[in-house]
């Protein structure tokens, strides 16, 4: 399983920051390669989340679960 974990800040308090699952290969079609080149689906999750920036991302192999920035 790939997992992408984004860090998250929200536009109207940008030092309020956090970590999030984004996707898992689970349920999109993910592999590291296409992780690590910047993710598609992860654009496409920024649109629908129009209130957050994406501040970093990284693709974690395994069942690593996401903590606070």
């Amino acid at each position: 399983m790939i997992k992408i974990i984004a860090v998250l800040c929200s536009l109207s308090s940008p030092a309020d920051c956090r970590e999030q699952i984004v996707t898992t290969s689970d349920f999109a079609d993910v592999s590291v390669q296409s992780c690590l080149m910047g993710m598609p689906q992860l654009a496409e999750w920024m649109k629908q989340h129009p209130a957050e920036r994406l501040a970093a991302w990284r693709c974690v192999v395994g069942s690593q679960n996401s903590r606070g920035a």
